[in-house]
Parts: C-alpha cells; structure tokens; sequence
C-alpha cells in the first residue's frame, strides 16, 4: 500500500485496483482505531483519521467514503440508534447505506460475543494458583459459554450482508476479521493473562473468525482474514513490532485494540483483497 508498506511487514504485493466512486465502512472500536491519532475532536465514536477504512478510501482516492464505525458497537447499532460510552446518540450504521454505495467493509462481533470483557475477565494479577482462571470459569459444567455465544451469533453475518444488499444492491461487501491478539501460551507476567488463559482467549479469537469467514463464504462475499498476518505482532511482541495493544499502551491506541501499525496492515490485507 502507498505510504504505509513500512508500518507493517509481509504486505502483499500491489494488485491494479478496480475503481470504486462510494464506500462506507460499518463497524465496532477495532474499524474506529480510538486512541490512534489523530482522532476528531468531540466524535463520540472514538474514530481515528487514520483507520484502516481512511487508509483504504486515501489509497483508493474514494472521495465519497463514509466512515460510520463507532467503538463499542454491536451488531444491533447497524440497526438502531447507539448511545456511546459519553452518552452520545450516533444513528444506525446502516443509514450511510445508499442504492450507489459501490463499496462497504463490515468488522462486527466482538462486541455481540463479549470479546474484551472475556480478556478483561482473563486477567490475573498473581501467579498461578492464586486467582482464578477464566478457561475453567468459562466452561465449567461441561459448556464452553462463550462458543455456544459465537455458535448463536454466527447467522448475524448473513443477516447483515442481506440487510446491505437491499440498501446497495450493487455494493461489493468485505468482511474484516480480527487480529491476533495474543499468542498461545501468552507472555505472563508481561501479560497478566495465565499462559492456559491467553491460550483459551486466542481460541474465541479464532472461533469468531472462522465463523465470519464460513458466513462469508456461504453468502458470496468476501472476507479478510488478519490472523496470520498478525502473528508475531500480538500483545506481547516488543514495543516495536507490536500491532495489537496490551493492557498498557505503548503506542497511540486503547488497552486490547490494534494500534496504528495494526491498522495500515488491515488496510493492506483489504487492499489486497480488493486487488484480487
């Protein structure tokens, strides 16, 4: 991608592109890049000016590009009003939509699922065994709680490309998947997340993105997958080759959120999706 290469290595090799004149992008707080700067004042969304839809519509010169991700959304605020973490009203996601929309990418679910409250759940200020894991508390009784969560919310995604398609007919719609966020294993007590916790946390990660990509594929849409590119970038990587933010931030993100290396190579795996 032109400009961004150097932020993020593996960048795939550029591809022509095929023009698009409109674009909107829906989303939760991993498309709105909150904390990244720079960030516009008094947007209740959190939504960073370098996110990885601005990179996107700046690489493809998309002039009519509505941005409309808002942290902390759930699939319900593409459908209705969300009141944000300020107590500010922001409209339906799906309201950007128009018949001309040429182009939209969707990063949803996390939120549906309770992504950052299970890591914040995961935490551990101690050494094993004092604390308690949220591997075992999440499964107790035989029933993993947060796949059967993931398994309920799965059919959202088609929900969601068919409630695009009757308001952009003509749009080409991009799933984005969501990043690696911590490696197996984890990196305690760097990360105060147990080694078996970081392990079960990736799991859900990637049981998400399974889901959205199996979604993706049966509804005829694309998806773009930031698991493997993002290995080695994760939480606990060096400051400098992190992409994804632990729970202290090095660089100019939130706790648990892509920073903005993390979004230039989302806007790179887009771009080559795009391309292919």
């Amino acid at each position: 991608m032109a400009g961004t290469a150097g932020c993020a290595a593996d960048t795939p090799e550029a591809t022509p592109l095929e023009g698009y004149d409109s674009y909107v992008a829906l989303g939760d707080s991993f498309t709105a890049g909150p904390g990244i700067p720079p960030q516009t004042q008094g947007d209740p969304c959190g939504r960073s000016g370098s996110n990885y839809p601005t990179l996107v519509a700046a690489e493809l010169a998309i002039t009519d590009f509505v941005d409309v991700s808002c942290s902390a959304a759930d699939s319900t605020a593409f459908t209705l009003p969300q009141t944000t973490f300020g107590g500010a009203t922001v409209p339906p996601q799906y309201d950007a939509l128009r018949t001309d929309t040429e182009l939209v990418t969707v990063g949803i679910g996390g939120n549906d699922i309770g992504l950052v409250q299970l890591a914040l759940g995961c935490v551990n200020l101690a050494a094993p065994p004092q604390g308690a894991s949220c591997a075992v508390t999440n499964t107790a009784g035989g029933t993993d709680r947060f796949d059967e969560a993931i398994d309920t919310f799965a059919p959202t995604y088609d929900t969601v490309v068919d409630e695009i398609r009757r308001r952009s007919p003509d749009a080409r719609i991009v799933l984005v998947g969501y990043p690696t966020g911590i490696r197996d294993g984890g990196c305690f007590p760097q990360q105060r997340i147990w080694p078996d916790d970081a392990t079960y946390l990736q799991a859900k990660i990637d049981r998400l993105n399974t889901v959205m990509r199996e979604q993706a594929e049966a509804a005829g849409v694309d998806y773009v997958d930031l698991r493997d590119s993002t290995r080695g970038h994760d939480a606990c990587a060096d400051p400098d080759n992190r992409w994804m933010e632990g729970l202290q931030v090095t660089a100019g993100a939130i706790p648990l959120h892509p920073n903005a290396a993390g979004h230039h190579n989302a806007a790179d795996r887009v771009l080559a999706e795009l391309g292919d």
